[in-house]
């Protein structure tokens, strides 16, 4: 069977179907990426920035579609309330955010018997490596523009030492200032006091926070997955086609070749002598 393979008909055919047999693999990784690529990208309207007061009010419920929104509102800090958040990673560094309530001017106020005067919403300033690096926020009236962010969950059977925070968690903070917040914090970009920057970026002994919209989580898609398998298979039957078609020409050419040999044999018995005639013996017995 190798001599009828390596004729060059079945040569030239062998590199076909391996070409094919690529261009479906190819196809394969093509359905496969596609099977774990986010259906939806993240939406460029979360880039526009929008007043806090007009996105989110306090009290309601933290909606997933105000998530990474770019916000802005004016108010100012309260240095007194203002806490160092340990763990957070910087450029290969762990150090420490500083968080800070900031008082939200013309924030609806929440209604009860403990409410505060004032609704805040923490804001997560900048990033230390060292706590004696923590400055106090700048004051009087800040225009602050920054990504609004979920609260984070606290972290448990943790107790924080006074002016830390185990984690940026609205309801942790709420009951170490005793004050009414927004659900969600905002990781500052901009900082102004009139025209003047006076945020991390202006060398206030923070280093400015970099935190990116976050892509929706990716959902297998499981047609596109299936596709990428019938593609390998695709591949398997091009080669199986080519090996499928050598064996039949070799059969073929094993029954030519035992026809020739058959043909022959009957013409070499040709040639032996016919038998006598019933005539020809009786005339020989005849006295």
């Amino acid at each position: 069977m190798w001599k009828t393979a390596l004729q060059p008909r079945w040569i030239a055919g062998l590199v076909f179907a391996i070409a094919v047999s690529g261009v479906f693999v190819l196809l394969s990784q093509w359905q496969f990426g596609r099977s774990t690529q986010p259906e939806v990208p993240v939406s460029p309207t979360t880039e526009q920035v929008q007043a806090l007061t007009k996105t989110l009010q306090p009290g309601d419920f933290f909606r997933g579609s105000v998530a990474d929104q770019m916000v802005t509102a004016s108010g100012a800090y309260d240095p007194a309330k203002q806490v160092l958040v340990p763990g957070r990673l910087k450029d290969g560094k762990t150090g420490y955010w500083v968080v800070t309530a900031f008082a939200v001017a013309d924030a609806p106020l929440l209604k009860g018997a403990a409410v505060s005067p004032k609704t805040y919403i923490p804001v997560a300033r900048g990033w230390i490596a060292d706590p004696a690096d923590a400055s106090a926020p700048p004051s009087g009236v800040i225009r602050l523009t920054g990504r609004l962010l979920p609260s984070e969950a606290p972290v448990p059977n943790t107790a924080p030492e006074p002016g830390r925070a185990t984690a940026v968690s609205v309801a942790e903070l709420i009951n170490a200032w005793n004050v009414s917040s927004y659900p969600a914090f905002v990781s500052a970009t901009a900082e102004k006091s009139g025209t003047a920057d006076v945020g991390a970026a202006a060398g206030s002994g923070l280093e400015p926070l970099s935190i990116a919209a976050q892509p929706p989580a990716a959902k297998v898609n499981w047609l596109n997955l299936f596709y990428s398998v019938e593609w390998i298979v695709f591949a398997g039957f091009a080669l199986f086609i080519w090996w499928r078609l050598v064996k039949d020409d070799y059969r073929r050419s094993l029954e030519d070749a035992e026809d020739s040999a058959s043909g022959d044999n009957d013409a070499g018995g040709s040639g032996r002598p016919e038998p006598t005639q019933p005539n020809e013996i009786q005339q020989k017995v005849q006295p």
